[in-house]
């Protein structure tokens, strides 16, 4: 089965019944100056994305999905084109839009908590960096430690924890301001293939319980099908995007689709158009 025999948008189409946009890029490009010349790291990128939707980002290594992940997320400035967030632009120039930023919940692949904080003040830094009173924010700390399997782990240290406990953390963190958008840096990359299994089944029933719009950066093809409402083909140096491939499946998804022939199929026909770049 090819990429065409599954139903295709091209950037920025909006499929048939779509909700309101979350995020709209509009001709995003990156270039990045150095005394050996200029590279170009992301070129033309135009993408629609609607609220509630699950999109991940995949291509070649060094194909410019994490600078495009880092653009959105306030972290690193366009040189070319435009991003809003809900209508709101997020760049002015190389200045970042504060109050869009607050929108925004970003899980790096490294879980990056603090070690002098046990898990549940991990999790209650961004409200208490906002201000957000003590109770307030201990309250939303526990009630994100039972959403990400945490509960009886509150005051338990990153030490103490297991690399997918780390990462359930880091989500619980990101999602502790109710962020509108999710921003997800290859989070499971460093994890086995169990544990990155049972974190996909978990982030699918997060994402289905909070209604958030998530970005997803990943390698793994399986896993950018398994998790994607749409899987967004980055093609090599300067990053373009070469296919958007709408993934048919209804959610919640069980492992034992990943046998499925048709899911299978996606997955080799997207295997198949990466290994032609080589």
């Amino acid at each position: 089965m090819s990429i065409d025999a599954v139903e295709s948008l091209a950037p920025g189409a909006d499929a048939p019944g779509a909700t309101a946009l979350r995020l709209k890029l509009t001709d995003v490009g990156r270039d990045f100056h150095t005394r050996a010349g200029t590279t170009h790291a992301v070129k033309g990128v135009d993408l629609d994305i609607r609220r509630g939707e699950f999109v991940t980002l995949i291509g070649r290594s060094g194909c410019g999905k994490t600078t495009l992940l880092r653009m959105i997320g306030g972290l690193l400035a366009p040189t070319a084109g435009t991003i809003h967030v809900d209508g709101r632009s997020l760049w002015s120039g190389s200045q970042v839009d504060s109050s869009v930023i607050t929108k925004l919940g970003f899980v790096f692949q490294e879980s990056n908590l603090f070690p002098w904080f046990n898990v549940m003040d991990n999790i209650a830094l961004p409200l208490k960096l906002r201000g957000v009173g003590k109770r307030e924010r201990r309250d939303r700390a526990r009630e994100l430690c039972e959403l990400v399997g945490l509960a009886g782990f509150e005051r338990a240290y990153p030490r103490e924890l297991s690399g997918g406990m780390r990462q359930r953390a880091s989500i619980a963190r990101a999602l502790s301001t109710e962020p509108e958008l999710l921003l997800m840096d290859e989070p499971f990359g460093a994890l086995d293939a169990l544990t990155r299994e049972r974190m996909n089944l978990e982030l699918q029933r997060i994402v289905l319980e909070t209604s958030a719009t998530v970005v997803f950066v990943t390698h793994d093809i399986p896993e950018a099908v398994f998790l994607a409402d749409r899987v967004v083909h980055l093609t090599p140096r300067p990053g373009r995007i070469r296919q958007i491939v709408e993934i048919p499946f209804d959610k919640p998804r069980g492992v034992d689709l990943q046998t499925a022939p048709e899911f299978n199929d996606i997955v080799r026909a997207l295997r198949h158009d990466l290994d032609e770049e080589e």
